[in-house]
């Protein structure tokens, strides 16, 4: 005779898994929040007061092999808002509003301290952006993933009005690209990133122009852009978005401008962060990799028209971003 447990699957580490985290899923309930933590499906009541015509906006996305660097440190409370962050910048980009946030964690033997950790960054990340945590899924799967490892992904619903979506339609010649800095590689290119770095140097090593150690520098956070760039939708008129991530600044930008269209990035007008040289200068990697694969230090762009740039750049300024103007939109 087999148990469950025997074969590698703990139902009672489950059931810890919940009681360590219910509070703390339950802070980020707003009214609109319906279900408990455990009903079969989770419920959030449409009520879209002041929106003409809403349109539910929705993304999904992982953290990819960002992990790997926090299996090796054993620091998991990092990688749940750069989860949530990233699906909250993909939707932004969209002129969305994030409502809730769904997340699925699988690993092969279940840890209920380490995936409360992750499950706090979760929560943390969906306080910050004023949305909710309304459902998840825990897999426990035995011979699946490795000891000590598992895979984590998200789901964001967010809403806009019909009329304030942002598509790039409107996008022409001439028009400015802004860029605010992201805040490191984010949570794309790491593939790349480990396999040239890991064979140089250690997770421990400190660099003076990291200010830490280098694993610090590769789990700094997949920032949101949420707080500061959402109030500008009112106000001007933001033509096109783009979240920087695997594709790189022109793959990205390129989504939302039109046909015929293409863009004049000036690659020198920002200092590129010293984790990227030293990613490019410890495996020899092409410039032409470094552009599609990395973010390079800008981790969003906004399109507007040359006459509502310095505005733009004032009203971020103001709230103690760095904007700066990395090039235009020209003629193919």
């Amino acid at each position: 005779m087999r148990t469950y447990k025997e074969a590698g699957v703990d139902i009672e580490a489950g059931e810890d898994l919940v009681r360590r985290i219910k509070s703390r899923v339950r802070s980020t309930f707003t009214p609109n929040v319906l279900t408990d933590i455990g009903a079969f499906g989770a419920f959030y009541r449409a009520d879209f007061k002041g929106l003409r015509n809403p349109v539910l906006v929705s993304s999904v996305d992982g953290v990819g092999t960002k992990l790997k660097i926090a299996f090796a440190l054993n620091r998991h409370h990092t990688v749940g808002q750069d989860l949530v962050n990233h699906c909250v910048n993909d939707i932004l980009v969209c002129g969305a509003k994030p409502l809730y946030f769904l997340d699925y964690f699988a690993t092969g033997k279940l840890s209920p301290i380490v995936a409360a950790q992750v499950i706090d960054g979760f929560v943390t990340a969906c306080k910050e952006n004023g949305c909710s945590i309304i459902g998840g899924e825990t897999a426990e799967m035995p011979g699946f993933y490795s000891e000590g490892e598992y895979d984590i992904a998200g789901t964001i619903v967010g809403v806009v009005d019909e009329r304030r979506v942002i598509r790039g339609r409107h996008v022409k010649k001439g028009d400015v690209l802004i860029a605010l800095p992201s805040t490191g590689l984010h949570t794309n290119g790491y593939s790349l990133a480990r396999s040239v770095l890991l064979e140089h140097y250690r997770l421990d090593q400190h660099f003076v122009e990291l200010r830490g150690t280098l694993g610090d520098a590769l789990l700094t956070v997949h920032r949101s852009y949420f707080k500061a760039v959402y109030p500008l939708l009112s106000t001007f008129e933001i033509k096109g978005m783009s979240h920087i991530t695997g594709g790189g600044i022109e793959g990205n930008t390129m989504r939302v401008v039109p046909k015929g269209l293409s863009l004049n990035v000036d690659w020198q007008s920002w200092k590129r962060p010293f984790l990227f040289d030293l990613i490019q200068t410890a495996g020899n990697v092409p410039e032409s990799d470094m552009r599609r694969t990395f973010n390079l230090g800008v981790g969003l762009i906004m399109i507007v028209s040359p006459n509502q740039a310095a505005k733009v750049q004032a009203v971020l300024r103001r709230k103690r971003e760095r904007p700066f103007i990395i090039g235009e939109v020209v003629q193919t």
